[in-house]
């Protein structure tokens, strides 16, 4: 566990880490008990002082997969925890079972390791679901009900709604509302039991129908829904509603820290009220957990809707929820992006009260900041032309190869260097030539020199093209002793450099060029159908030729390909003999240039 003042260096303070100090210099929690699993007031009594200092929950719905949001969240939770001496627990919140899979339970916990953080703690494994704490659920129900806190209503939901009222008019009560404790606990004991269909009935809390907080007029805490759970099987046929089961969760596991986002604090006045109500029966303890709310990322050319990307899914506008194009963890993950990038971007755009647009430049820059420091160098051909050098086998000889080698990092030189071949003829992008230079232009057109980049000089003599005019062929003439790290390599002055790859060692490699998936920095900007903006020319797939080094890549590997930006190996089409790589970002920002 570090501290703020580690030897990390202080972080960037927000409001949430000055709360936590405030609460840590006046011993908030300091008199806590926690008995090494959740549970209720006389369970944690029974256990040691808590040895976290504090206490929070990244608590996803496995529905879907996580996206850049949950990125930020979960950064947040795990390093609040870890920077102040505390736990953070990774807790389910699977309590709507017609919308949950193990598939997406496994998914949520694979991403949260792979962006470098654990629930192991003091000897614990603080991985935790709400459907484990049904019971305890029920039990609070009972109780609310006993103590005339909570009824059982079967208004239709149309009647519900429309005497809930609005908020410019106060609801107006539930004809149900009377209902004596005994008549309210023998309803809810029949909806439990299965006597009731779904949808006839639901279990309310009693507070202020005429509230102007419309979250405070008897909002319903439990539904009739059989489904089978993915946790519990069929064992009940109702569940607790969200709002009910939150703070419920948050007791159980002795959370000091509850961190949302901003469209919960509405909901935190309920969130009080219900633990203060089960505080007063004894059924959690003080001192209570306490709801904060931040404001969620909103980053532009993006859409973090679950509903929506899994529309761009079914509908196959992308090829999966892993597609590199889409904002899901795992599609990040398969275009490039490393846990370190995410972090911190995660650091960078910080933490506020207010919502914000954050520019899709910030992530990009911060993946291009981590891999700048990492990724080995690379030679690659993206659009290819062939290059033939005229002269080669009078001044090298016949068929003759040139040994030739580069850095694997300009900064590391303890990583070595890697090897490739120079031949007479060779691979160069089409883009570096010009048969009527623009103006400007350095690189090869009849007449002038370029260096080939760890190689020779040449000047470029003309080209051949075919039957519609295009160039399909460049010659050239090598300058002799100008060979890169050899005496007199420097004799001769140019202006361009440019990359290459031999024709006799270069690889075929699949690259997928990936560019924003829409086009607008606000995909549903003026209410807009999203599905509009999409870009045409979000994928571009390419053959290209690599460096022989290449060679030996293997998924998730990245790389800079020099002068194109950083690439991946893809982490599920890329093979032995089959390299696909993937743009993850380019070495600039030249989106709108």
């Amino acid at each position: 566990m570090s501290s703020p003042d580690s030897k990390e260096g202080p972080r960037p303070s927000n409001f949430l880490r000055q709360i936590i100090e405030h609460d840590l210099a006046h011993n908030a929690y300091a008199g806590r008990r926690f008995a090494g699993t959740p549970g209720d007031a006389a369970h944690h009594a029974q256990g040691q002082s808590d040895p976290a200092r504090i206490r929070t929950r990244f608590p996803p719905e496995p529905n879907g997969y996580l996206h850049i949001g949950h990125a930020k969240s979960i950064c947040l939770n795990f390093g609040l925890a870890r920077d102040y001496g505390g736990v953070c627990h990774m807790r389910f919140d699977d309590t709507n079972p017609e919308k949950e899979d193990q598939e997406f339970v496994d998914g949520i916990l694979d991403a949260v390791h792979w962006l470098g953080f654990d629930w192991q703690a003091f000897g614990v494994s603080h991985l935790y679901h709400a459907s484990d704490y049904f019971d305890f659920m029920y039990r609070a129900a009972e109780y609310l009900v006993e103590a005339g806190h909570a009824y059982v209503d079967e208004q239709s939901p149309e009647q519900m709604r429309v005497n809930r009222g609005d908020f410019n008019t106060p609801g107006t009560d539930s004809p149900y509302r009377s209902r004596s404790p005994q008549e309210n606990l023998q309803r809810l004991r029949d909806m439990r039991d299965g006597r009731l269909e779904d949808g006839a009935a639901v279990l309310r809390a009693r507070i202020d129908m005429a509230s102007p907080n419309i979250n405070l007029r008897d909002p319903a805490i439990y539904r009739i829904r059989r489904a089978t759970h993915h946790n519990t099987g069929d064992k009940w046929c109702i569940y607790p509603m969200y709002t009910f089961a939150h703070p419920i969760e948050d007791a159980l596991e002795q959370i000091t820290h509850s961190i949302c986002t901003l469209e919960f604090e509405d909901q935190r006045p309920f969130y009080d009220w219900l633990l203060e109500r089960l505080a007063e029966g004894g059924l959690i303890a003080h001192p209570l957990p306490h709801q904060y709310e931040f404001a969620r990322l909103n980053l532009t050319y993006v859409l973090t809707s679950k509903r929506k990307l899994a529309q761009l899914v079914s509908e196959q506008r992308v090829s999966g929820w892993d597609d590199p194009r889409m904002p899901t963890i795992v599609g990040l993950r398969r275009r490039g992006y490393t846990p370190q990038a995410l972090q911190l971007f995660a650091e960078r755009i910080g933490v506020t009260k207010s919502d914000s647009w954050i520019d899709y430049s910030t992530l990009e820059g911060c993946l291009r900041e981590t891999l700048d420091t990492t990724a080995p160098r690379a030679m690659a051909v993206l659009d290819p032309l062939k290059l033939v050098i005229g002269n080669w086998d009078a001044l090298m000889g016949a068929h003759a190869l040139d040994d030739c080698s580069a850095p694997v990092h300009p900064h590391h030189a303890e990583l070595g260097r890697r090897q490739f071949k120079m031949g007479r003829e060779l691979w160069i992008e089409r883009g570096d030539f010009e048969e009527v230079p623009s103006k400007g232009f350095f690189r090869l057109y009849p007449g002038n020199k370029v260096r080939l980049k760890y190689g020779h000089v040449i000047e470029c003599t003309g080209c051949t093209k075919d039957d519609q005019g295009r160039v399909i062929e460049v010659q050239a003439q090598l300058v002799p002793d100008t060979k890169s790290g050899t005496p007199g390599s420097d004799a001769i002055k140019v202006k361009g450099v440019i990359t290459w790859v031999a024709v006799a060692d270069g690889l075929n490699a699949e690259v997928r060029l990936y560019d924003r998936l829409f086009l607008d920095a606000h995909p549903e900007g003026n209410g807009r159908d999203f599905l509009e903006n999409l870009n045409p020319h979000s994928l571009r797939v390419v053959h290209a030729i690599v460096e022989p080094s290449l060679a030996s890549a293997v998924a998730d590997d990245k790389f800079q390909f020099e002068r194109h930006g950083y690439f991946a190996a893809d982490r599920r089409d890329h093979a032995p003999g089959k390299p696909v790589f993937n743009l993850a970002v380019g070495l600039k920002d030249s989106w709108g240039k």
